[in-house]
């Protein structure tokens, strides 16, 4: 049986082997004759997919050959694992926070002490790029909920890079905070105490039950407990889409074994970095929608 089976990968690992080879060659002679055939593009695309499709089977077939087979199970867990530091134990969570909080520090320290002097009336590299970044965010808040100072920008520009980072994070193989309930339910805690913080200062405590209370009192039960539920809604939003992009990646890497050749990559360019920014994106639109609701007929 062993026999059998090293004959059966070494013919698999020569079918690969040939595949990729067959696939060169036929597109290499496409390529000097397109321009006298231009009809020959399509079969250029299937001889490389060929040359591509050959050669990452064949590298598959070979680290199974030497490694062996993967026998991974996935194993996902809801809470971050836990670890200890300087003697006491801490969630993985909180310590990959604050490295990446002191990594927004020291860039930010970098920019304050080595840009801000230097910058001109006319502005250029990276003045030029964080101008347009501040700009975008300004005009972005100012179109959702008028103007409320420049404190509620700030905020979000600054969730929006820790979000980035967590994000960053990710790609280097390391669980993403905001893969974590509690990091999530973190941030829009600090949302429903924006969203109340700004509905009661533009009108006043008398003002903001009024509004929750329209149009008459019995709507003001109901009110209380959507609101209630907005932190939770958030939380478990983007927890549960930070979540499935991870396990998706997990499952990608469990079911290809040694053939996790570049096609995670791929994915990974979705679900590690454009995957997390749209999620960035909605957690902080929907920030700006309840604190609109909440100060609506202040800015109307």
């Amino acid at each position: 049986m062993i026999f059998l089976d090293s004959i059966l990968m070494l013919g698999l690992l020569a079918l690969g082997l040939l595949l990729a080879n067959m696939g060169f060659f036929w597109r290499r002679n496409l390529k000097k004759s397109i321009d006298q055939k231009p009809e020959n593009k399509s079969k250029l695309t299937i001889a490389t997919a060929m040359f591509l499709g050959g050669g990452w089977f064949f590298l598959g077939q070979l680290l199974t050959l030497i490694f062996g087979e993967k026998n991974e199970e996935i194993a996902v867990e809801i809470w971050a694992p836990r670890t200890e530091f300087l003697g006491m134990d801490f969630s993985t969570t909180v310590l990959i926070s604050w490295v990446i909080l002191a990594i927004c520090l020291i860039l930010a320290l970098l920019f304050r002490l080595l840009v801000v002097p230097k910058m001109t009336d006319n502005p250029k590299g990276i003045q030029n790029v964080m101008e347009m970044a501040v700009e975008a965010i300004c005009k972005f808040t100012h179109s959702n909920v008028g103007d409320l100072g420049n404190n509620l920008p700030a905020y979000l520009f600054s969730t929006f890079v820790f979000l980035i980072g967590c994000a960053a994070v990710e790609l280097m193989g390391v669980r993403a905070p905001t893969a974590d309930i509690t990091m999530t339910f973190a941030l829009s805690i600090i949302t429903f105490f924006l969203i109340n913080y700004y509905g009661f200062k533009k009108k006043g405590f008398g003002g903001r039950i009024k509004s929750m209370a329209s149009p008459n009192a019995m709507i003001l039960p109901i009110k209380i407990v959507s609101d209630l539920a907005v932190p939770i809604s958030l939380a478990c939003r983007l927890f549960g889409n930070m979540l499935a992009g991870m396990i998706v990646m997990e499952l990608l890497y469990v079911v290809l074994g040694n053939h996790a050749i570049a096609i995670p990559s791929v994915a990974g360019l979705y679900f590690n970095v454009a995957h997390p920014l749209i999620q960035a994106y909605i957690f902080v639109t929907l920030t700006l929608t309840f604190i609109g609701e909440a100060t609506e007929e202040a800015h109307a």
